[in-house]
């Protein structure tokens, strides 16, 4: 059984509900965020879901040199501060560099190691100094079982509040397949577990100059991964996906958010019940 982590007042793995890390890929605009937030903050409360809100103040890993990689850390962590104070819900950010990382624990609650970089010793090794909840986001290049000695260098700096997100693997180019197995192992390694279910759609180039994705495949390997058992999902959301600045391609409809969150609800709630009786 996973540890438990503790964000404000929410706690992920363990016995705990099941989580919700949701959010648009990218600060686009104060209004945006805040109304999406809002939006996101009101379908968990109805379903009564621990609530963590997704954003990153800017990408690093843009396709193209054209491609919208935020409004700058400053203005993207202002944002995501007022969703923080205004709406009261926590937040969590990416960071790409050592440099960045003490700026962005003044606001974030969790700060996410981006799969492309989970193996820069330098990055990690930071993150973990501020004692901040962490997130690992697996590489698209690594074996379940490689997130161990990831994990052992935020421990090494005296935090052991890691999280652990399965994002999909390299399969042959512009592709990405979900091994449900790596959700178990991982699992195995004593940390909460997450299921990032849009990034695991995406087709990594397949759109020349960006990313593409398969976002009609997020139902199907989110209810998937809840089954197999997870401890939070992590759906990149927006009200308009055709008109994000950045991941236009694998983002859910936010009108489609509430409707697949109820089934997932359930199926934790069932499986958690079965797990229950098989102890029994």
């Amino acid at each position: 059984m996973s540890r438990a982590v503790k964000i404000g007042e929410i706690l992920i793995g363990r016995e705990a509900p099941l989580v919700l890390i949701a959010g648009p890929c990218v600060v686009e605009s104060e209004k945006l965020t805040l109304e999406t937030a809002q939006r996101i903050r009101q379908i968990a409360t109805r379903l009564q879901m621990p609530f963590i809100f997704k954003a990153s103040y800017t990408k690093a890993n843009r396709m193209s040199i054209n491609s919208f990689s935020g409004l700058g850390i400053d203005e993207g962590l202002r944002i995501l501060n007022q969703v923080k104070t205004q709406l009261n819900i926590p937040v969590l950010t990416d960071v790409h560099s050592a440099s960045e990382v003490e700026k962005a624990a003044t606001v974030a609650d969790i700060l996410q190691i981006p799969a492309f970089l989970c193996r820069q010793t330098e990055l990690v090794v930071a993150v973990g100094k501020t004692g901040k909840p962490v997130n690992i986001k697996k590489g698209q290049f690594l074996a379940p079982e490689d997130m161990g000695p990831i994990a052992e260098k935020i421990r090494s700096t005296g935090n052991d509040r890691i999280i652990l997100t399965e994002r999909g693997t390299c399969f042959g180019y512009h592709n990405l397949v979900v091994d449900m197995r790596s959700l178990v192992i991982m699992r195995k390694l004593g940390y909460p577990v997450v299921f990032d279910a849009t990034h695991s759609v995406q087709l990594p180039g397949g759109g020349g100059s960006h990313s593409g994705g398969q976002p009609e495949f997020v139902p199907p390997l989110a209810r998937a991964a809840v089954a197999v058992g997870v401890d939070g999902v992590f759906i990149e959301t927006h009200p308009s996906p055709a008109k994000a600045l950045s991941d236009a391609s694998s983002m859910l409809p936010l009108d489609k958010l509430e409707p697949l969150l109820r089934e997932l609800k359930k199926l934790d709630e069932t499986r958690r019940c079965l797990e229950g009786s098989l102890e029994r």
